[in-house]
């Protein structure tokens, strides 16, 4: 294999449903396709599978895939990335085929940068990849994986977590994220900018950046809840208590606290303040307001007070999460 040489496991035919499509392409399209002007010798992509996965296959949504290449050629890449594997085995908890686990401890022997997309991250922990060591998938399993592998430190607040030789990313478009921090680091950051600004995507978001969990909504309906909750968000730029919620949903502020706690599994200072938080968000994606002004409207206070909550719940200052999102066509704000 060549310097800069990617093996991406391709784990069809167990089953991917198609949005794991969109996983697999990720590394197929930062990697696969040459761009010479920005460095030459570009990488090496080689798809791997094993057995019948190497010839013809139709997958759930209709495509035929093949992976020229089986499991033993990951060994000797310098870079090996799992995308999703089958829900049946986050799930149900089938077991992942051993030649996989097996060819995925060979590699890293072997001394390649392993890299999981999602649920790829079950793969690396089954391959005792993740011993020991910080990890993240999306939000949705990370549950699962802390409880099937408890020797993962496993973070499901960060888009991408980099231990050097191992690295994962949460779901969908956080692989993306991944795979072009992995470009920053072999090629710089010159290379990266100008890739992402080819792929139409922003440049670089920290891998510590928040997944965004949308707790807006209440897990379960509450007819009693809804209409405070929706008070709530209409008026976040005043000062808001239990109390005030409490006495307008006619409710007791205990009993207040646990409806709203059975419904969003969320504590009600908790639910205000990732209230607060999507609202600065969306008036930093679409408007040009001063940082003051987001402050006061989404009632996170001062850009002091801004900056500190966003530092510690979205994992970036508010000027860089503004900066990830300068594609967004901003609007005047009428207050």
């Amino acid at each position: 294999m060549s310097v800069r040489s990617v093996a991406v496991v391709v784990t069809e035919p167990l089953g991917l449903p198609s949005w794991d499509l969109y996983e697999l392409a990720i590394p197929c399209t930062v990697f696969g396709q040459p761009q010479p002007d920005l460095a030459d010798p570009w990488y090496e992509l080689r798809l791997c599978g094993a057995g019948a996965q190497r010839a013809d296959r139709p997958m759930e949504s209709g495509f035929v895939l093949r992976s020229p290449y089986g499991l033993d050629d990951l060994v000797g890449a310098d870079t090996v990335i799992v995308p999703s594997v089958p829900d049946s085995c986050v799930e149900d908890g089938e077991p992942l085929p051993v030649e996989l686990v097996t060819a995925l401890r060979r590699a890293y022997d072997a001394g390649a940068r392993m890299v999981s997309l999602c649920t790829g991250a079950f793969a690396l922990a089954e391959a005792g990849l993740l011993d020991g060591r910080r990890a993240t998938a999306h939000w949705m399993h990370t549950a699962q994986l802390a409880e099937r592998y408890p020797r993962v430190q496993v973070d499901d607040s960060v888009l991408y977590v980099d231990e050097g030789d191992v690295l994962t990313s949460a779901g969908l478009t956080a692989g993306l994220d991944l795979c072009l921090h992995l470009v920053r680091r072999d090629l710089g950051a010159h290379v990266a900018n100008q890739l992402a600004r080819r792929m139409v995507v922003p440049a670089h978001r920290p891998g510590g950046q928040a997944q965004f969990i949308d707790l807006s909504v209440p897990v379960e309906d509450d007819a009693g809840l809804a209409p405070v909750l929706e008070w709530a968000r209409a008026h976040l730029d005043r000062p808001l208590t239990v109390e005030d919620l409490a006495r307008r949903a006619a409710m007791s502020p205990r009993t207040f606290y646990r409806r709203l706690q059975a419904a969003t599994g969320s504590t009600p200072l908790r639910w205000l303040l990732h209230q607060r938080l999507a609202r600065a968000q969306g008036l930093l994606e679409m408007t040009d307001l001063p940082m003051e002004k987001v402050g006061e409207l989404s009632g996170l206070g001062t850009a002091n007070n801004l900056r500190h909550h966003f530092l510690k719940h979205v994992g970036v200052s508010p000027r860089e999460h503004r900066r990830a999102f300068s594609r967004a066509v901003r609007q005047p704000h009428v207050d």
